[in-house]
């Protein structure tokens, strides 16, 4: 992944839209997946085309709408995830200013069942907070990729340990501090940090904190 690891940053702020514009930026391909991020302009959309394999889209920032350019109608807003049909045609329009980064899965990805097709999520409700507890969901979990999202009641964590390949947090509820190759950064909703591959993390949930996971392996 392009990104700049150990530091936290925001994907919709390094991705702002231009006026009129939409802009998309491949920020990894690797074993048969693809990431994007994309930036759309108010008033501006990518077409409804057909896709033989599932998509993911989740969105970043600002107010879009998935669209077959009929019935299909589904709104997004930050945190939100939606599962691309395969076979039929799907679009996506930007209502205001908007981003959203597309995982372009393969046809055997392993998805949860919980993910529907052509239907709109919030990450952070798919799963619940429990007292004392962490808990972790499996979206996507294939052998190259996996999607987790997980959530942390104040007082827990994970002690420092190193990832098996890159990995992109971004956080959808509440806030923590991550720990990255001994230094401390605070993260909070919305934003988003970067760990290299066998880069030395930790998480503590000073607060409850819930977050997706995307890690790519080789």
């Amino acid at each position: 992944m392009k990104e700049q690891a150990g530091r936290v940053f925001s994907i919709a702020a390094d991705n702002s839209p231009v006026p009129g514009c939409t802009i998309s930026n491949t920020v990894s391909k690797t074993n048969g997946y693809t990431i994007s991020h994309f930036a759309l302009a108010e008033g501006t959309d990518i077409s409804a085309e057909i896709y033989r394999y599932p998509k993911l889209w989740i969105a970043a920032e600002g107010k879009m709408t998935a669209t077959d350019g009929g019935e299909l109608e589904k709104p997004m807003s930050r945190g939100d995830i939606f599962v691309t049909p395969t076979g039929s045609p799907i679009g996506i329009r930007a209502e205001k200013d908007s981003v959203y980064t597309e995982i372009a899965l393969q046809e055997d990805s392993n998805m949860n069942k919980v993910l529907k097709s052509s239907e709109v999520f919030a990450l952070k409700d798919l799963l619940p907070y429990q007292e004392g507890k962490i808990v972790n969901m499996d979206l996507i979990n294939d052998p190259k990729l996996k999607l987790v999202i997980m959530s942390f009641d104040a007082g827990t964590g994970l002690d420092e340990h190193a990832a098996p390949g890159e990995a992109l947090i971004t956080a959808l509820d509440g806030e923590a501090v991550i720990g990255y190759e001994g230094k401390d950064y605070r993260i909070k909703a919305g934003e988003n940090f970067k760990f290299d591959k066998l880069g030395r993390h930790s998480v503590t949930a000073d607060h409850k904190f819930k977050m997706a996971l995307l890690l790519q392996l080789d």
